[in-house]
């Protein structure tokens, strides 16, 4: 048997439907978990045994900071700083230093309890 031309892609699609999975077919996304927005974006900068990082938070929570500074030799004490509260909207500097050279830096962030 053979269908006219007209109804051969009509059918053709509605098979297509038919065929598909539900999801696939529907306009509508699964629940996905929302991305939580948190944590402020930090710079580091190093100039020679000195290091700073400026920390800003754009989201509505309340990070909070500290900086990390590893040094390069070993009788050279590596140094954390105390924690620093940002909150939304806020921006804060960390500074540090080592005796000599600095090997590593970076910025540990703690969601703080609202």
């Amino acid at each position: 048997m053979r269908l006219p031309r007209r109804i051969a892609p009509a059918l053709a699609v509605v098979l297509l439907l038919a065929v598909l999975p539900y999801d696939a077919a529907s306009d509508e996304k699964p629940d996905k978990p929302k991305r939580e927005l948190f944590g402020a974006q930090c710079r580091t900068e190093v100039d020679g045994s000195r290091v700073s990082a400026v920390c800003h938070n754009p989201y509505p929570g309340v990070d909070a900071v500290a900086l990390h500074i590893e040094c390069d030799q070993w009788w050279d004490i590596d140094t954390d700083s105390a924690q620093r509260e940002v909150g939304p909207a806020e921006t804060v500097r960390l500074d540090g230093r080592c005796w000599k050279a600095v090997r590593d830096v970076w910025v540990s962030h703690r969601k703080v309890a609202e």
